[in-house]
Parts: C-alpha cells; sequence; structure tokens
C-alpha cells in the first residue's frame, strides 16, 4: 500500500527535486568485487581512477590474511568502547606500532586509535578549544575539520586559501587564551599542499597549536611514507598530527599522533572517542601489516611507482579548455566548472569503462565543478595512458 503524502514529505521531495535541477543531486553505485583498479561497478567491469587506495593494499592479499586472523583471535566485534571493555590488545599495539613510526617528526609521540577521520577530528578540535579559545580554519579544509570547529565552543575565524598573511593577521589580532590552526595538509579536492612549514612558524610565534589533517598524505608522502611531516621535515611540540588508515594503508579507521599529555587529554575528555564502541580489533591487527608494507622498501617501490604514475598522467593529459589543476600528489583535479557538462563527461568516460568521480557544489565552491582524478600505485602505465587519452577525445568532441 502506497504511504500517503504528507506536508513534510513533500517539502522534502520539492528539495530533491531542486538538486536534481541543478545538477548536484548524488548517486551510489554498487562494487561487487574487492577494492582494486579493475572493478565490477552496477554489474560491469571499468578501471576506477576514484579510489584513496593510493598504495593499492587494500585487497592485498597478506592485509587480508591478517584481518581474517585477527577475527579468529578477537572475534567480530570489540563489544564496549576503548573506556569499558573494547581497548584491545590489537589496538595498543597499533598505537605503539603508530607512535614509533612517526617518533622522527612527533616529540614524546604517543598515538590515540579511532573509527574514523571524521571521528578524530571531531574529537580533537573539541576537546582541544574551549569556550576561551580561538580556531583558524582553512578556507578548503575537509568538512570534518570544518564541523569540528562548529562543534566547539570557540570563536572560528577562517583564513583564505594559503593566504599566510592573512592568518598572521588573525593570529595577532587574537586575545583568546588558547589559539588552534585547523588545516588539511593534501587539500582532497585540489590535490596542492598546505604551506606547512610557513604555518608552524606562524603557530609558534603566537603561541597557537597547529593541527594537520594529512588524510591524504599519510603512507603517500616521504620517503618512509610518513606522510607530510617527513615529506617537510616538520618537528614541533605545536603539531598535533591526524592520518586516516583507509586511504593508503587501505582498511579502516584513523589516529591521532602527538606529544603523550596531548594524546591523554583526548582520552579523558574527547568525547567523540569516549563514547562510542571501539572499531573491531580485527581492524586494528590488519593495519599492523599495513604500517610494515608501507614503511618497508616494498613500500617506497610503490610510492615511486605511483609517483611516476603521476608525472605520466600530467605529461599525457594536454587538454585545450578544461583546466588541469597544479598537483605533484596523486590527486589530479581537471576543472570543467559547469556540473552538467561535469557529469556529462564523468557519464562518457564510464562508458569507455573508466570510473572518475564527478565533483560538484558544496564539496567545492560554485563555478568549479570537477573530475577529481586519484592514481593508485596499483595502476599501470597502460591504464593512465588510456585514461589520458580517452579524456582528451572527450574535451575535444564536446567543442
Amino acid at each position: 500500500m502506497p504511504v500517503a503524502s504528507s506536508p513534510l514529505l513533500e517539502g522534502l521531495q520539492q528539495k530533491l527535486h531542486e538538486l536534481e535541477a541543478r545538477h548536484l543531486s548524488r548517486q551510489r553505485r554498487t562494487v561487487s568485487t574487492p577494492h582494486a583498479p579493475r572493478m565490477t561497478v552496477d554489474g560491469r567491469v571499468v578501471v576506477a581512477f576514484c579510489s584513496n587506495d593510493y598504495l593499492g593494499l587494500a585487497a592485498d592479499p597478506r592485509v587480508i590474511e591478517a584481518l581474517q586472523q585477527g577475527a579468529a583471535i578477537y572475534g567480530a566485534g570489540s563489544g564496549a568502547s576503548h573506556l569499558i571493555s573494547g581497548h584491545s590488545a590489537a589496538h595498543a599495539a597499533l598505537e605503539y606500532k603508530l607512535a614509533d613510526f612517526l617518533s622522527p617528526w612527533v616529540r614524546s609521540a604517543r598515538a590515540l586509535y579511532f573509527s574514523t577521520g571524521y571521528m578524530a577530528n571531531l574529537a580533537l578540535i573539541s576537546a582541544l578549544a574551549g569556550k576561551d579559545a580561538e580556531i583558524f580554519s582553512e578556507a578548503l579544509n575537509h568538512a570534518s575539520l570544518i564541523d569540528g570547529a562548529r562543534l566547539a565552543r570557540a570563536k572560528l575565524s577562517v583564513y583564505p586559501h594559503r593566504d599566510l598573511q592573512a592568518l598572521d593577521e588573525q593570529l595577532a589580532q587574537s586575545e583568546a587564551q588558547d589559539k588552534l590552526v585547523i588545516t588539511d595538509a593534501v587539500f582532497s579536492m585540489d590535490g596542492d599542499i598546505a604551506p606547512l612549514r610557513e604555518l608552524l612558524a606562524l603557530c609558534e610565534r603566537h603561541g597557537a597549536w597547529l593541527l594537520v589533517d594529512d588524510a591524504h598524505g599519510f603512507g603517500v608522502l616521504g620517503h618512509n611514507g610518513c606522510g607530510v611531516l617527513e615529506h617537510l621535515s616538520l618537528r614541533s611540540s605545536h603539531l598535533i598530527y591526524m592520518g586516516t588508515l583507509g586511504k593508503a594503508a587501505g582498511v579502516a579507521g584513523a589516529f591521532v599522533a602527538a606529544h603523550a599529555t596531548v594524546i591523554e587529554w583526548l582520552i579523558q575528555r574527547a568525547r567523540a572517542y569516549i563514547y562510542t564502541t571501539a572499531s573491531p580489533p580485527a581492524v586494528a591487527h590488519a593495519l599492523l601489516t599495513s604500517i610494515d608494507i608501507i614503511g618497508s622498501e616494498e613500500g617506497r617501490q610503490r610510492r615511486a611507482h605511483l609517483k611516476d604514475l603521476i608525472a605520466r598522467l600530467r605529461e599525457r593529459l594536454q587538454l585545450k579548455h578544461w583546466q588541469l589543476l597544479p598537483s605533484d600528489t596523486a590527486i589530479q583535479p581537471v576543472i570543467i566548472a559547469d556540473n552538467a557538462a561535469t557529469i556529462a563527461t564523468g557519464q562518457a568516460l564510464m562508458a569507455q569503462g573508466f570510473w572518475v568521480g564527478a565533483i560538484r557544489p558544496p564539496t567545492v565552491p560554485a563555478g568549479t565543478a570537477r573530475l577529481r582524478m586519484t592514481l593508485s600505485a596499483a595502476h599501470t602505465i597502460e591504464q593512465v595512458d588510456q585514461l589520458a587519452a580517452a579524456l582528451v577525445s572527450i574535451e575535444a568532441n564536446n567543442r
């Protein structure tokens, strides 16, 4: 029997129609194979260039075996929050390994594992920024940083993208007792890297914390995969580092690495950590294998191959009308601008067997709709060449 209509449902339906009319509605696709460059999506095989599996570890047999082993040892779930009875030996081992891995770059390092990166940022910002604090947020920050700042009771100031002078002036004028600068390391929709050396110098001069969200750099940047800290040789007690484990590490979750005092404060006061069920221990157990691979010679070889793929795509992607943004990272965006044209281009690529994300507002500013191509060490040179040729051909046929 059909559900009776109501003014509430009609109001929501009208808003959905408005999204469709502006070419802003989103669509889920169903994947029925392991996450790898070649995937079966909605029943057809495509080459995916929209995943954040930067090192190709999501379907690595060793990581899969470790996940299975973890489930055999610890069971399917954790059963409780970390501060009740959900903190397993696997969680403890992962936190110790992460702290040791990042110890050259984080002073008196200690790590804290979270179920998601979104949760980690909410926990961090709300725990560190009380009513007497001021948060300084980069204009192009990820939604989790933006929402974390909104959740906190602190004053919020936004500084323009990569604008060090504006941030310097804001910090100098601030009368807040505690100051917290928050920024992505690699900006997820543009692929560029924040000027972190200069940001850190500002924070040290003004007595501010610097929270760096390295979701798209951990495992990818740096000789050993220690992320943007290693890539830029950053060390400071002012630094708080957040990295995710569902991208380059290939599994799930996130972590915060900072001075042991910061981590203890989070354990005591971060509501998003305290009041949630811990991630399944098997996930943490699998991540022990991922971290070993990231820091190994094999991990270095994968990063070198990924770097070659990035250079290859940029060399082959000679566009005349659309704009390939400057990026040396695995995130390679092409600005098309128009929402409908961006969707149509994504559909045309899919018809040729390439799955590329079509990103539109509000994820990116109005008028900057884009294709967001992401490369993985699991891709081949041939796949990258084929993608570039397809996109160049589509652009030529649409002009």
